[in-house]
């Protein structure tokens, strides 16, 4: 009677077990699921902002675009910056948002991380409780449990809840699997949005700095022309007349040191390489090769990609190579620029630049740092009509 009395009460044990932690895991389920609400809304609400912000950019691209095809004039010239520098701010608006959205999901992950460390608190605890209740239960035999019942289907029913007995404890670890493979998955989503967000914050900084810059050309212009548009012209046909030099300057140097070159003795001659790499970290490119959105096109042809970077930047060779030109003038803007002979017909040229590293007939091997980038208008190596800092690759 006693035994009886004892597996009764274990049933009644099991089935409170159960019951208690359905109610307790619903209410806590239903708390979960507001605060994931509210942070899916935020992060939704920024998302849409992000999607405006982005309509309204490509409306200063398009006006930027057909200012850019018509002839230049001072004009037209301020009235690119102007655009450009709207864009720029917009473009700070929606970093911020995008930072505003990563701070939200990194909140959301943290929170699922607390949660998913709640539930497998709470699973382990549910599987000593089981372990607990089963390891009672088996101090009496089967044939004993049998003999304590009055009829066979009295102790078939009790079997019955001994099997859900064990299918709960199937399930429960299960569970505790489960959380625990969704624990590592948002630890690993918690690393990369920090990272993306230390990337955003980096081009919050850049995107700043280069609104600054856009200010400085503007002023830079306006101080150069008088705002007279007589006195811009002037400045196109200087621009042009520099570019010309330098075009034939490169040519006939580039022939000139691949004669030297050949006279070397092979041992002297290391230019192998695999391919050329990017020369300066950034890869944003503002102008392509002989683009015909580049506003000058109807001086010159544009005969390099011109990629976005601040004044002062570290600028690599793409492949091994001898320096075949340094041309800078410290105390003046005339046009700097840095030309590296590599093998196979390969060269390079490295314009707008404030200082460089390296000497002429210099070996220089992947990657070495040869000078800073320039392009600020008025500094050393800048040249005529720069539209802001960048290098000329």
């Amino acid at each position: 009677m006693k035994k009886n009395i004892k597996i009764c009460l274990f049933l009644l044990l099991f089935l409170a077990l159960i019951f208690n932690g359905e109610i307790g895991a619903k209410g806590e389920t239903e708390q979960n699921n507001k605060e994931v609400k509210f942070l899916n809304n935020e992060i939704d609400s920024k998302k849409e902002k992000i999607e405006e912000i982005k309509e309204r950019r490509e409306e200063y691209s398009q006006k930027i675009r057909n200012l850019q095809s018509e002839q230049a004039s001072l004009k037209n010239q301020l009235s690119i910056l102007d655009n450009r520098l709207a864009q720029i701010e917009l473009d700070i608006e929606d970093t911020k948002a995008k930072i505003n959205k990563i701070n939200l999901e990194i909140r959301k992950v943290n929170f699922e991380i607390k949660t998913k460390k709640k539930e497998i608190e709470k699973e382990k605890n549910h599987i000593s409780d089981i372990l607990n209740l089963m390891y009672k239960q088996n101090q009496a035999d089967t044939l004993e449990v049998l003999l304590m019942n009055d009829s066979l289907s009295e102790f078939l029913n009790k079997l019955k809840y001994l099997e859900d007995v064990n299918q709960e404890m199937e399930d429960s670890v299960k569970d505790l699997k489960k959380y625990k493979k969704k624990l590592e998955e948002n630890k690993v989503s918690l690393k990369e949005k920090n990272e993306e967000l230390v990337s955003l914050k980096e081009d919050l900084e850049a995107k700043k700095k280069e609104f600054e810059n856009q200010k400085e050309t503007k002023s830079y212009i306006l101080e150069k022309t008088k705002n007279s548009e007589s006195q811009y012209q002037s400045l196109l046909v200087q621009a042009k007349k520099e570019r010309e030099q330098i075009s034939q300057e490169i040519v006939g140097l580039e022939k000139k040191v691949r004669k030297k070159m050949e006279e070397l003795s092979p041992e002297k001659v290391d230019l192998n390489s695999d391919g050329l790499i990017w020369p300066i970290s950034n890869r944003s490119i503002t102008a392509y090769f002989h683009d015909p959105e580049y506003p000058f096109r109807y001086l010159f042809e544009h005969p390099a990609i011109d990629i976005s970077t601040g004044q002062g930047t570290s600028v690599r060779s793409a492949a091994s190579g001898y320096v075949a030109r340094v041309k800078f003038s410290p105390g003046d803007s005339s046009y700097g620029y840095i030309m590296v002979i590599h093998g196979d017909g390969l060269a390079t040229v490295y314009g707008h630049i404030s200082k460089p590293l390296v000497s002429e007939e210099e070996y220089v091997t992947q990657g070495q740092p040869v000078a800073l980038s320039g392009g600020m208008p008025g500094t050393p190596g800048a040249g005529y009509l720069t539209t802001g800092p960048h290098l000329h690759f």
